[in-house]
């Protein structure tokens, strides 16, 4: 029985912001209901309804503190069971980050000026609380721009963890969320101690934008899954210059159970 962790910014019910809200509560589910094991990290977002969800803290996994541009950030872990499919859903959670209104544009469709503060606490937090929890996952399948550095974390500073030693990592691509540099200084501001390990020239860690994102994570990740669409096509030619797996493959509603199918199959072909 193939255990797998799903780690996404976006999941139905608790948000439907693009085709990945829907993505992230299907695959997960089918798979639950095939017999596999899964759960899902993902942000606790304010607009997340706590007593309708029925969230409660781990408190086993509290008193974690994520150093983020030189702040202490706080961080609570809550859980929720996803109705019918039970599937635990982890919600990393801290009240100055993520209990607002809205979630990366403000109420003038501004871009949160923290959002890259906001993303360097989630990737740095699932990392954290995945070493901690004691669960071994097959896979951990990261969707979306907001994990971009839980790859080249997995293999660098924790690749001697369990959590991350014995597993394959997949990264799964989307559309160009946004065009515009998320924030300065953006991996000095992750605190990082990588040590002898030299990342790539290519690789533009300062001032990213989205493709920027995209392009660090599937850098370090075992197999791609591009599910970007053909805006991207400097992303594209990236990944296909990589020499690890890739499944090209995008997300349509009325051949869901195909996409499903794809990345079931991609599973068992990296795991077997």
């Amino acid at each position: 029985m193939l255990k797998v962790l799903f780690v996404t910014h976006e999941m139905d019910p608790y948000t439907g912001l693009t085709e990945l809200s829907h993505i992230a509560r299907t695959l997960p589910q089918t798979l639950q209901e095939e017999g596999m094991e899964v759960r899902v990290f993902m942000p606790r977002y304010g607009k997340i309804n706590e007593r309708k969800h029925r969230l409660h803290e781990v408190i086993r996994l509290s008193g974690i503190n994520i150093t983020v541009a030189d702040e202490d950030n706080p961080m609570i872990i809550k859980v929720a069971s996803l109705p019918i499919a039970k599937i635990q859903i982890y919600f990393l959670d801290n009240e100055d980050l993520f209990h607002r209104k809205y979630f990366f544009y403000d109420e003038n469709d501004e871009f949160y000026d923290d959002n890259a503060i906001r993303t360097l606490f989630f990737n740095k937090g699932v990392i954290e609380v995945a070493t901690k929890l004691g669960w071994e996952p097959d896979i951990i399948h990261v969707h979306g721009w907001m994990g971009n550095l839980i790859p080249l974390l997995s293999k660098t500073l924790y690749r001697h963890e369990p959590v991350f030693k014995n597993s394959k990592l997949i990264y799964s691509t989307y559309g160009n969320e946004f065009d515009h540099p998320i924030g300065d200084n953006y991996l000095e501001n992750a605190h990082l101690q990588l040590g002898d390990h030299e990342l790539p020239s290519e690789l533009n860690l300062d001032n990213p934008n989205c493709q920027d994102l995209y392009k660090i994570a599937v850098t370090y990740a075992d197999a791609v899954v591009n599910s970007s669409n053909g805006s991207m096509e400097s992303l594209k030619s990236y990944i296909d210059d990589l020499d690890k797996p890739v499944l090209t493959e995008l997300f349509d509603k009325e051949n869901e159970d195909h996409y499903i199918e794809a990345n079931k199959n991609f599973y068992r072909e990296l795991t077997s």
